[in-house]
């Protein structure tokens, strides 16, 4: 039986990461060698041709979908993790004033939304610190936390580590937070899972996967380890990814204030940041000692 729980006798922490990419992906106007694919259509140009359209897609997120999913959050008094690309909050400085208002957390998801695997060390220590420091100079406060997109090196849990990150999220492998190995580190980091099945991009990725679909299996998952977290004893959290084009769209934003509603009939849930739950479990689970 596990030798801790989450604060106030809750039995299920809910962690909702919003993802902020618009302004950051892969662009040909930033000097990238090919653009974004059309996600709503699954269209993939192979040619090196800027894409006016989808940028467009893009920022449809930062001038209409953040509003209205700031607007839900308050309406529910939800805090949330942000998990910012850098350059995004940079030109996005109204966003970036809104997080900072609300108290947000924002998690660092790269100096850009592209994929840090490709980088040597060196490089790859420079692309987190710049990350770190765009952040802060954004929002006022240095993040503690980290998500990269998709893929990561050898390397990155360490350079995390010694650049002052506190818990990284790159790991789909449970449903509670733990210590996680660094080779090479000065010890073990904490590591918040994710979870890609009930994240909002698979209504991209699969067009034939609407709202009500996603609505019914994110219910469906909080119902099943709100009563794990009952019935076994142990703690339990529950990720929800969103992002701003994707679940800020009309016909989208309805699924997500159904799950809020869902969510809110429970008292025994702890609505948090990952942050929060990093902190809370560091403190209550001491680290491993290596043999």
């Amino acid at each position: 039986m596990p030798t801790w729980s989450w604060p106030h006798g809750k039995k299920l922490a809910l962690s909702l990461v919003i993802n902020v990419e618009e302004g950051s992906e892969y662009s040909i106007a930033d000097g990238d060698p090919f653009p974004e694919p059309v996600d709503e259509l699954g269209v993939v140009i192979k040619k090196p041709l800027r894409m006016h359209g989808n940028e467009s897609n893009y920022r449809y997120g930062i001038n209409e979908g953040a509003a209205r999913i700031v607007a839900l959050l308050d309406q529910h008094s939800v805090r949330a993790t942000w998990t910012a690309a850098a350059l995004s909050l940079e030109r996005a400085p109204q966003l970036a004033a809104t997080l900072r208002g609300r108290g947000d957390e924002v998690c660092s998801h790269g100096w850009r939304w592209v994929h840090q695997f490709r980088l040597n060390e060196a490089d790859e220590r420079a692309f987190i610190r710049r990350a770190a420091d765009s952040i802060e100079a954004s929002t006022g406060t240095r993040p503690v936390g980290w998500l990269s997109r998709y893929l990561h090196t050898d390397a990155t849990r360490r350079l995390l580590q010694e650049e002052g990150f506190t818990y990284h999220m790159d790991d789909y492998s449970a449903d509670t937070p733990f210590w996680g190995e660094v080779v090479g580190g000065s010890g073990p980091m904490v590591v918040v899972p994710y979870a890609l099945d009930s994240n909002d991009m698979k209504m991209w990725i699969s067009p034939a996967y609407t709202p009500d679909m996603w609505l019914k299996y994110a219910c469906d998952t909080f119902d099943e380890l709100h009563s794990e977290a009952q019935t076994a004893g142990q703690p339990r959290m529950m990720s929800l990814g969103l992002h701003l084009r994707i679940i800020g769209r009309p016909g989208r934003i309805g699924a997500l204030r159904a799950f809020l509603q869902h969510a809110g009939r429970a008292t025994d849930v702890w609505v948090t940041t990952r942050r929060a739950v990093a902190e809370h479990f560091a403190a209550s689970v001491p680290p491993p000692v290596s043999s």
